[in-house]
């Protein structure tokens, strides 16, 4: 079905404009929220009535769209974002990632006048990306992706894993250590006990 653009619609055209769109698409997005009118005989009449302020209007979107295209054309937009050692972007740089890097530089364009080649850039390097601006005016812009620099922290290294062997030894060891304390412990005593009779034996020689 035909309608009137009541306003200007990025990806559909400009105030003023006749367009032939889907029944659905005008009755349940476009009517209900302004940006067209019915084609009718009233609707036409209302349309012209205001032409030339309409007019007038776009000509200053097109003198707008130009100086916005020079500066645009003379950007070079920087993007860093994190990436493999083979340069592949962990994600992609979309329409979307560009309209929000625009924004930081004083540039408010929606994403759905940004163009990409395929689904996104997905590698580091320097790639352009076109921005329609009003009509058939559009900018060209440089687009440069740089890899993050990811720092990495280095590892505590895992203690080593002792072998079976290693601990048979330990349990070798301990039994042995706890079987010969009662020696020691036998020993020491049996040394204390000959000390009185060595004694004895040193006081009968003096006697005698």
């Amino acid at each position: 079905m035909k309608v009137i653009l009541n306003k200007d619609l990025a990806t559909l055209g400009e105030e003023g404009d006749v367009k032939d769109v889907a029944k659905g698409y005008a009755r349940n997005y476009l009517f209900p929220r302004g940006i067209a009118l019915p084609y009718t005989q009233a609707m036409i009449k209302l349309i012209e009535s205001r032409r030339a302020e309409i007019d007038a209007r776009k000509e200053n979107k097109r003198r707008d769209a130009m100086g916005i295209k020079e500066k645009l054309e003379n950007l070079e937009l920087s993007i860093t974002m994190p990436a493999g050692a083979n340069g592949r972007l962990y994600g992609a740089v979309t329409n979307q990632t560009i309209a929000d890097e625009l924004t930081k530089s004083g540039f408010h364009i929606e994403r759905k006048r940004i163009e990409l080649a395929g689904s996104g850039f997905k590698n580091v390097g320097k790639y352009k990306a076109t921005i329609k601006l009003y009509e058939s005016q559009s900018a060209e812009i440089t687009v440069i992706i740089m890899a993050q620099e990811i720092k990495t922290e280095t590892a505590a290294p895992k203690p080593q894993r002792r072998s079976r062997r290693d601990e048979r030894q330990d349990v070798k060891d301990t039994q042995i250590q706890e079987t010969a304390a009662p020696e020691t412990v036998k020993s020491e005593s049996a040394s204390v006990e000959e000390k009185p009779q060595e004694e004895a034996a040193v006081n009968g020689e003096a006697q005698a």
